[in-house]
């Protein structure tokens, strides 16, 4: 017998009806044509608290810090179903029938960690040999492939030491930090707060978050606005004419003048209106006519964080909100894996999309997406992706980028509205990538006034291309009207002057975050960028993981560090997380880099690529840890 492990029950019953296993559940498992396909609830086995190991470690006293356990225990979930179905998996494992264990967990780092716990607590058959089943959807077909092509569950093995190194670097910052601060600090920050009795909160990320939070929150607190004077003038006749805004350059009279507050703003009103009386008797000639084509593709596919940030934008959800819709969609068939960073298609897959599009096309009854699926046919759109910034082996990890599968469409009638407008966005953007790029026509001129420099730009859209399935990002219009007239202009043309006028300015603070932006800034180690590209060309390691951020920005939230606006999802931190960051800013610093919090993820990165032991790593965590309760304690 062949025994599989799922890690809910409903994606056994997928499991159930590739391998033709009947239906009829018996006591927690279901077994037939020489299967039995059990499963997990989530998490079964959990690690033991300290008092575990030891009965006075349940008072929290300095001379007990730190913690660092040799050997570590674990224990099952105690009472309840997963006690119950622990027990079922555990007496399958056993049997003498089973001559091979499949791991048919979510394909990522927490869905090794839960099995690996489960087969570490049920001694299993000895002689049973240990495979892995990594799939990308749950169609039939990828599951069928993911069970013929299983390997090994040794090649797994740095990817299991790597979940195992997470939960306990997580566990004893935890708990150690959490302890340390709370004995020296949590009396002050009662009385602080006036409560009668405060626990400090430490998390590896979850305490850099809420840096990241309260660091905003108090830049846009202290933010003091200063205005400046810009100065555009407009030219032409009284029949044509348009505006261009001046901008000091090095021929410019002002060039590094202290009356300037930038390159296109004086600090002083008065100091603008001396500039425009200097200006306004002289010549201004076209010193530049600058005409060009700009083709701007479709954006790349979803990865989670994209995806979270837009639901947030469009349907004013929280990521976590957003992470459960994908993952019901996922398990209905109508989506690839979820927890995914990549926003890229492998070349395996690009090669076989045309059956997603194609099921799209024939199965999803949708008179929007089906009006964009038959212009590609009309229009004969390629769908070749090889050679296309869409393809990349090399950005790929566990899993490539969520789309659509072009299939589960039996499930996607009785989807609520935010579940099927969750995956239609999902599908237009999928569907995008083959459409044309959307194409621009812009001049830039240049007018020159006494070599003092006046610049206007142009630009329309004369090929909306993707734009036609994005609509929310068209721009088809002159964006400010000036297209023709700039057109028209020649170098060395002599412009008349119609006048010059002062156009006040004033600096802005940083946005608040929403629940979505934060996800993306920590995916970027802190850093919120907006521009697209940008971002995903300095990606790197983030703060936590795409299956564990929106799960943070709801920890935070419930143990009430920040608020989240129900109606405007804004981030803001409380008096109580202000307080906590305080004490974190005085005490251990560094707890709150985001760059020092991505290199612990990008370590265990190293450890699940094999580029270090898991030796060395825990070997440093345990030096981080000790050093800075040493350093604490003579310090209180």
């Amino acid at each position: 017998m062949k025994l599989l492990i799922t890690e809910k029950p409903s994606v056994a019953m997928e499991f159930a009806k590739v391998l033709k296993v009947n239906p009829a559940k018996k006591n927690g498992y279901l077994e037939g044509n020489g299967w039995i396909i059990t499963w997990c609830y989530g998490h079964l086995v959990t690690m033991s608290y300290p008092e575990v190991y030891d009965e006075n470690l349940k008072y929290w006293r300095l001379d007990t810090l730190p913690f660092l356990p040799k050997e570590w225990k674990y224990e099952v979930i105690s009472g309840g179903i997963q006690a119950k179905q622990f027990e079922i998996i555990k007496n399958l494992m056993q049997r003498e029938d089973i001559e091979e264990i499949y791991n048919a967990g979510d394909s990522g780092r927490e869905g090794e960690y839960i099995q690996r716990l489960v087969l570490m607590m049920a001694n299993p058959n000895p002689k049973a040999k240990k495979k892995r089943v990594w799939i990308d959807s749950q169609t039939e077909e990828e599951i069928q492939r993911g069970i013929e092509e299983a390997k090994d569950a040794s090649e797994y093995d740095s990817l299991s030491d790597s979940a195992y190194l997470r939960a306990k670097e997580d566990y004893l910052i935890g708990i150690n930090f959490s302890r340390l601060l709370s004995i020296i600090f949590g009396k002050r920050i009662a009385k602080e707060l006036n409560e009668e009795k405060v626990s400090i909160a430490v998390g590896r990320v979850m305490t850099c978050v809420l840096g990241m939070v309260v660091s905003r929150e108090r830049e846009i607190r202290n933010f003091v606005k200063t205005k400046y004077y810009k100065i555009v003038g407009e030219f032409g006749n009284s029949e044509s004419s348009f505006k261009a805004e001046w901008k000091v350059t090095e021929n410019s009279k002002l060039f590094d003048s202290r009356l300037l507050y930038n390159e296109s703003g004086f600090k002083k009103e008065d100091d603008a209106k001396k500039f425009i009386s200097y200006l306004s008797d002289k010549k201004a000639v076209i010193q530049e006519v600058k005409k060009s084509k700009q083709k701007e593709n479709a954006p790349l596919l979803f990865n989670l964080a994209e995806i979270q940030n837009e639901c947030t934008r469009n349907f004013k959800i929280k990521p976590d909100e957003t992470l459960e819709i994908i993952q019901d969609l996922y398990e209905k068939k109508l989506v690839t894996y979820p927890r995914t960073d990549a926003r890229v298609l492998s070349t395996a897959i690009a090669k076989e999309i045309g059956k997603n599009l194609n099921g799209l096309y024939k199965n999803f009854k949708d008179e929007e997406v089906s009006s964009y699926i038959s212009k590609m046919v009309e229009e004969k759109y390629s769908t070749n992706l090889a050679k296309t910034k869409y393809v990349n082996d090399s950005k790929i990890t566990d899993h490539y980028a969520i789309i659509p599968t072009g299939q589960g469409f039996e499930n996607y009638d009785k989807l609520d509205d935010l579940k099927k407008n969750v995956y239609k966005l999902i599908v237009k953007r999928f569907i995008a990538i083959f459409y044309p790029p959307a194409e621009y026509s812009k001049v830039a001129v240049t007018v020159n006034v006494e070599n003092e420099t006046f610049t206007a730009n142009g630009k329309v859209c004369v090929n909306p291309g993707y734009l036609d399935v994005l609509k929310n990002k068209t721009k088809t219009e002159d964006e400010n009207n000036n297209l023709s007239i700039l057109t028209a202009l020649k170098k060395g043309q002599e412009i008349g002057i119609n006048n010059f006028e002062i156009k006040e300015g004033e600096t802005t603070p940083p946005n608040r975050y929403n629940s979505g932006s934060i996800i993306l800034a920590m995916e970027n180690a802190g850093k919120l960028i907006e521009d697209e590209e940008l971002r995903e060309q300095i990606k790197g390691a983030g703060i936590g993981t795409s299956a564990t951020r929106g799960e943070i920005i709801k920890k935070l939230e419930r143990i009430k560090y920040i608020d989240i606006n129900e109606k405007t999802q804004i981030v803001t931190p409380t008096n109580k997380g202000e307080a906590i960051y305080d004490i974190v800013l005085k005490s251990i610093p560094d707890m709150l880099n985001p760059d020092l919090t991505a290199s612990w993820e990008k370590g265990l990165d190293m450890v699940a690529k094999k580029e270090i032991k898991p030796d060395i790593f825990m070997e440093k965590l345990e030096k981080y840890i000790i050093s800075k309760i040493d350093k604490l304690v003579v310090k209180y």
